[in-house]
């Protein structure tokens, strides 16, 4: 895509139009600043951006005006290929406040129809930004495990007797950071510390569950895709995503927060989410749809709950790991008869 001129009226200057990606983020920087959350600057969301186009290889490709071969970078060709889904990703990572072509919002080419795409997926900082941009948690910890680390977590704790011993609030890890080798990836956990200073569901998955993560995910396999160049990252991402199931995110926790307020904030929370839902003129133009990116199609992730059960050994009951099971009750009860 070039510049093209848009038709002027006799005896007037024809105006260029840019219509290559960075001329396309220009035309639409306005769309960009009414969904971008305030806290964000518009003009840097944008350069951050345009400054994306300019990452990755360089492939040869034909000037439709000139005819002659140009070296363009893959994202340049995969937003030219297709401007309405390179504009979907921007307005996606723009609606969630994420800056795009970094770990906090990927850019990636994708090969669809044989010919690239950009498709945008929520990296593993976003995913904690998110979260800590809720204001409900303190900390949030999101780390591998290899098979080199020694890695406990026992949710519900019954010794060999069958009693209780209550729960293991967090996972113990223990990494030896100047040793030769980690080994491989093994697992991967995260949790949030809340403000009050309690734990959240402690969210543990194994190689199994991430693989299964990987594998629902459109073009995972592709040459292009975060889970070949980064994949560290996207256990890390995998993990993080299933936990924001369990901790307050920005969408749903700062407009009940503004809501409760009072009426001037519940009323800007209010405009917040029509501005959000509100037809932008890049997608009435072009049909660009962010609701057909995110979670939805491009970052599906399914992942099964990895935690196994706890069962009370002598019951065979299936236990909730914050309770202890019938059998402590009816020990102490045995001790109180005596």
């Amino acid at each position: 895509m070039t510049a093209t001129t848009e038709a002027a009226a006799p005896g007037t200057e024809v105006v260029p139009v840019d219509n290559s990606p960075r001329g396309l983020i220009n035309q639409y920087s306005s769309d960009f600043a009414t969904v971008l959350p305030s806290h964000i600057k518009p003009e840097t969301w944008v350069r951050v951006a345009q400054g994306a186009l300019k990452k990755g290889k360089k492939q040869k490709v034909r000037d439709p005006q000139t005819g002659q071969l140009v070296d363009r970078f893959e994202l340049e060709i995969a937003a030219a290929n297709n401007p309405a889904a390179f504009l979907s990703a921007l307005l996606d990572a723009a609606r969630q406040g994420l800056e795009p072509g970094t770990e906090q919002y990927y850019l990636t080419p994708r090969k669809i129809g044989g010919q690239l795409e950009i498709l945008g997926i929520r990296g593993y900082q976003g995913e904690v930004e998110l979260m800590y941009r809720a204001g409900a948690v303190a900390s949030v910890i999101v780390e591998v495990v290899r098979d080199n680390d020694v890695f406990v977590w026992t949710p519900g704790r019954v010794d060999p007797q069958g009693r209780w011993q209550g729960p293991q609030e967090r996972p113990y890890h223990e990494i030896d950071w100047f040793g030769a080798d980690r080994g491989n990836l093994k697992g991967v956990y995260s949790y949030g510390v809340m403000k009050g200073g309690a734990t959240s569901k402690v969210v543990v998955l194994n190689r199994a569950a991430v693989m299964a993560a990987r594998d629902v995910s459109p073009g995972s396999n592709s040459e292009y895709s975060p889970w070949s160049k980064w994949e560290e990252s996207m256990w890390l991402k995998t993990a993080a995503h299933q936990l924001r199931k369990w901790v307050p995110t920005s969408a749903e926790y700062l407009t009940t927060q503004a809501r409760a307020a009072g009426t001037a904030a519940g009323a800007a929370a209010a405009e917040r989410a029509r501005i959000e839902t509100a037809p932008l003129r890049a997608e009435v133009e072009l049909g660009a749809n962010p609701n057909q990116n995110g979670d939805q199609v491009f970052d599906a992730e399914v992942v099964p709950d990895d935690v196994p059960p706890l069962v009370d050994p002598q019951t065979g009951e299936v236990l909730d790991p914050q309770e202890p099971p019938a059998s402590f009750f009816n020990e102490l009860n045995e001790e109180a008869g005596r």
